[in-house]
């Protein structure tokens, strides 16, 4: 069986990868309604690529936004049913200068795939694609495969939990697969246990009724923009502890037995440095590294904006000022909860002189899955398979804003198989993914479905 999905994938390797780069030449940037066409575009290619690969049926759900692929591979009702979970939607590619190449014109150097999407989320939904395909071409699928790849993901997943609720019955698994998320290394390969939640807001400061002359009001009147950079200051204290009230009531924390298993991790702090062109790292006091961007909570200012930013100089004092923060959230943080304080922190704290509007972008839960499940096993197995060695469990510091849903209303577990690297630039310029790991991820997925299977009984 293994060898016939290994020479199966060998034989068609070349138009894998070619299916892929077409996929990612379709500029399916959610967030930008310009792009609405190009939504329609992808998500009629995601369907064709079911097709293709073996599906029984496939269907294009319209929502009240970007339309929701729907696939199918029946073999047998009694057997086990996995649905995949992917999304084609990707991020916007701003800022378009800072790219070395088109991001939607994907190449390939140094066996990387350069594209924006290549690896967040069409490399990793599509390893997917092309190992059900494996499955039915070999005649080795023993059990049901689904298939929900959505187009809003990357701005907060709003309509996918009314269509959850609405076809739960279409719905129906025994366990969510998501590659959505990152391994350690191809060397040190990773299981995911967990992806932070998210709390999303933008802050708008008014102060005067209109831009000023900053020589002839400036020290008479507040700068909003000051302003703003001192209540976003405020968000932590001398320690990076967050200061907004209540922030941490609900935190779990880690234990120190999972913190000891975080640690067998191998981190080079000296490379990660080097890497991101930084001479010191910046965080909560306490916590190592790879602790503050997995088990610790976040705030972060993703945006600020005011005044005048064009070329030259203009002496004005500028009459709003803006910022978009988000938080990363962990369990049992609630992302309504910390909206709320969110929303009333920065307007009880608004400096006289000036008045704040926080509004809500959107939100998520945190998710965390057991690693002495079935489901965890199954994916521990199918790693320790390909890569000849067991999985370190880590947890994600990425929201896929949809898990704790799946599991309220489906009743079923998730199992996370990221093949990506934490150095793929995701949401970045330069976006890649590499050749080997997409490889990978369609040589290991069909051994998940052969294990979970069998391990079901």
């Amino acid at each position: 069986m293994m060898n016939a999905w290994k020479d199966y994938q060998q034989q068609h390797k070349d138009r894998f990868l070619e299916e892929l780069l077409a996929l990612l030449r379709i500029p399916s940037i959610s967030a930008k309604s310009e792009h609405n066409a190009d939504m329609l575009t992808c998500a009629e290619a995601v369907k064709q690529s079911l097709l293709a690969a073996g599906a029984d049926m496939v269907t294009i759900y319209p929502t009240a936004g970007h339309p929701i692929v729907y696939g199918e591979k029946m073999v047998d009702p009694s057997k086990p049913t996995v649905l995949v979970y992917g999304h084609y939607d990707v991020q916007p590619a701003d800022p378009l200068e800072l790219w070395n190449s088109g991001p939607f014109e994907p190449v390939i150097i140094d066996g990387k795939i350069f594209a924006r999407g290549s690896c967040d989320d069409k490399g990793q939904f599509y390893m997917h694609v092309k190992a059900l395909e494996t499955l039915v071409k070999t005649g080795t699928l023993n059990n049901n495969i689904k298939f929900i790849i959505e187009g809003e993901e990357e701005i907060g997943s709003p309509n996918l939990a009314t269509f959850v609720k609405e076809k739960k019955d279409l719905l129906k698994a025994d366990v969510v697969l998501i590659s959505d998320t990152s391994m350690l290394s191809m060397d040190t390969p990773s299981i995911d246990v967990g992806v932070r939640g998210l709390s999303y807001i933008e802050v708008e400061v008014t102060g005067p009724n209109r831009d000023l002359h900053s020589g002839v009001y400036g020290g008479a009147v507040a700068n909003p923009i000051t302003m703003l950079a001192k209540m976003i200051a405020a968000c932590h204290d001398e320690n990076n502890h967050i200061t907004i009230p209540g922030f941490y009531d609900d935190v779990v924390e880690a234990t120190p037995a999972e913190r000891a298993k975080m640690a067998q991790a191998p981190f080079d702090e000296a490379a990660y440095k080097a890497d991101l062109g930084v001479t010191e790292l910046w965080g909560e006091a306490g916590y190592k590294t790879n602790e503050r961007t997995g088990i610790r909570p976040t705030l972060e200012v993703n945006g600020i904006w005011g005044g005048y930013t064009g070329e030259g100089a203009k002496t004005v004092l500028p009459s709003k000022a803006f910022a978009k923060i988000s938080t990363r959230l962990v369990p049992n943080q609630s992302s309504a909860k910390i909206t709320e304080k969110l929303l009333a922190y920065f307007t009880q704290i608004a400096p006289a002189g000036v008045t704040v509007k926080a509004s809500e972008h959107h939100g998520g839960e945190p998710y965390m899955t057991p690693i002495d499940s079935l489901e965890y096993k199954a994916a521990e197995k199918a790693i320790t398979a390909t890569f000849g060695k067991e999985p370190i469990p880590v947890r994600g510091g990425g929201s896929i804003p949809i898990c704790a849903l799946f599991e309220e209303v489906l009743g079923i577990k998730i199992v996370f198989m990221g093949f990506g690297l934490d150095s793929d630039n995701l949401h970045s310029p330069n976006e890649k993914f590499d050749v080997f790991n997409f490889y990978k991820g369609i040589e290991t997925i069909p051994y998940f479905h052969q294990f979970y299977t069998d391990m079901k009984g």
